[in-house]
């Protein structure tokens, strides 16, 4: 199976087509990004189709991550996902940002769950907030992804031990440092990395892993409800 993946749910919009008979991706493209996704995606995702043998064609599945994160962010890969799926007539399953945060840490087992780590990512959700989840020492969910304040997201995490992914791993394990949990953040794990969202896309579900947003909070931007003209 080929998969094409998409992320341009966070700071970073990216793809890369991985097959499943291999480890390594056979053509990926990253770019930093705090905005322009929209305009950024589809000529990367062209450029990253032109260096796969049989282009479009050669493809089974399109994954996307699908939250939380961005809301722009998101809408520009879903739609694109949608579409190219739609053009090719092949399925699109949803990767979760948190769950592609989590997959690295996961893989490295012996590092981390073997020493009877709590697993867990946490996304900046801006505002002293965070998007998190966990997974216990036993692999299982401990927290499902959910926002909350960075203290209860201390809370939630427990007496730790514990590794930690994502934009506000940092500031996470330094409360945890101040509280006298032991908490580190491996390095090289802030941001998803492309090919591990392919991973999981190649092993998802399409029947469950729908390619829906996953927000877990409301818009920021609220109606102004003293601005609205009376219905006549």
């Amino acid at each position: 199976m080929r998969i094409l993946a998409i992320d341009t749910a966070l700071e970073t919009c990216a793809a890369c087509v991985m097959a499943d008979d291999s480890p390594e991706p056979l053509a990926a493209e990253s770019l930093d990004l705090q905005r322009g996704h929209a305009e950024a995606l589809l000529p990367l995702i062209e450029r990253v189709i032109a260096r796969v043998e049989g282009g479009f064609s050669s493809l089974d599945r399109v994954a996307v991550t699908v939250g939380p994160g961005s809301y722009t962010g998101l809408r520009v890969g879903l739609s694109a996902a949608r579409a190219i799926g739609l053009a090719t007539g092949i399925p699109v399953v949803g990767v979760t940002t948190l769950s592609a945060l989590l997959a690295p840490l996961l893989a490295a087992e012996d590092d981390f769950l073997g020493q009877g780590c709590v697993l867990a990512a946490a996304i900046d959700a801006r505002h002293g907030h965070v998007y998190l989840q966990a997974l216990g020492p036993d692999g299982g969910i401990a927290v499902a992804p959910v926002q909350v304040p960075l203290a209860e997201a201390l809370r939630l995490l427990g007496p730790g031990p514990a590794a930690l992914a994502g934009s506000a791993a940092p500031a996470l394990a330094a409360a945890a440092g101040a509280a006298g949990i032991a908490a580190h953040v491996p390095e090289g794990h802030i941001a998803p990395q492309i090919a591990w969202v392919a991973s999981l896309g190649l092993v998802a579900d399409p029947a469950h892993a729908l390619p829906r947003p996953l927000y877990l909070r409301g818009p920021d931007a609220q109606p102004q409800d003293h601005l609205r003209l009376p219905r006549q």
